[in-house]
Formats: C-alpha cells, sequence, structure tokens
C-alpha cells in the first residue's frame, strides 16, 4: 500500500494547523488527532492515509514512528518547530482540517477517554487490564468497520 501523506507528514500538518488556530498540542493529544484523521479516513474513503498502523498502548493509539518522534516532550506541549508540509491532495488537506476542527479543541484526556470506549482499542487490547502495557496492533479493518458503523 502507498502512503497518501507519510505519518510525518499528517503529525506536522496537525501540529501546525493546530498552532495557527491557538490549540497546543501534547504527544497523547496528537496521537489521539493522527489516530481519528487515520480512522475517519478508512471509514470514508475506503483506504488508509498512511500504511503504519496503531497500537493499542494503555493511554489509547498510538503511531509508534510519532511518538518516538516527540517522546521526549513526555507530557509538556509539543514546542519542536515544524513548517506546515505542502498537502497536494486538496481533499486529504480538507480531511485533516475537518479532523482538527472536530476533535482539536477536546483536550488529550476527553480525547484518550473517546478511545478507550471504542471498539477497535477495545478489541486490540482483549481483556487487558486498564493501565497494563501493550503494543497490540489496532486493526485498519476494525477502524474502518467501527467508524463506518457510525455514518451509517
Amino acid at each position: 500500500m502507498t502512503d497518501i501523506v507519510t505519518p510525518n507528514h499528517a503529525a506536522d500538518f496537525l501540529l501546525a494547523e493546530s498552532r495557527e488556530q491557538g490549540e497546543v498540542l501534547t504527544n497523547l493529544k496528537l496521537q489521539k488527532l493522527l489516530y481519528y484523521a487515520q480512522a475517519w479516513y478508512l471509514a470514508l474513503e475506503d483506504r488508509a492515509l498512511f500504511s503504519e498502523d496503531f497500537q493499542a498502548w494503555a493511554h489509547g493509539p498510538v503511531l509508534p514512528s510519532q511518538y518516538h518522534r516527540f517522546k521526549e516532550f513526555a507530557w509538556r506541549p509539543l514546542t519542536v518547530d515544524v513548517t506546515q508540509p505542502t498537502i497536494a491532495n486538496e481533499a486529504v488537506k480538507q480531511h485533516l482540517q475537518a479532523i482538527i476542527e472536530e476533535f482539536g479543541t477536546e483536550t488529550a484526556v476527553a480525547l484518550e477517554r473517546m478511545t478507550h470506549r471504542e471498539a477497535p482499542w477495545i478489541e486490540a487490547r482483549n481483556g487487558l487490564p486498564n493501565g497494563a502495557a501493550s503494543d497490540a496492533r489496532i486493526s485498519p479493518d476494525s477502524m474502518k468497520k467501527y467508524y463506518r458503523s457510525l455514518i451509517d
């Protein structure tokens, strides 16, 4: 599968666009925005934005490459200097902007709680207790099926 955007480009776009709108992102919040961007793209467009899979970590879905890219910030705001990448595909750009509009004003904790109530993360954790470590893969098919069911 070919990435429509890379995880780095998606993260940089979400960071830069959020800042432009006055929102500060932490790694936790960025993870959830990336997750919802991927999940809703799967549901609406029947394909993934990028090929890297999310994992069902204790604090919700995580895209490992982006977590490690920003882990030095821990729980603090991501103050890294990023340039907003050019997203050539206008529909993808609009999709990412819609994710920020819909979820960007929520707190990181609120977004974490949302993902903890949704089937893809719950299914991937397969009964693990809250707070237990996991690197279980969240199935893109599970994401597509669950979020599409919210539309139908």
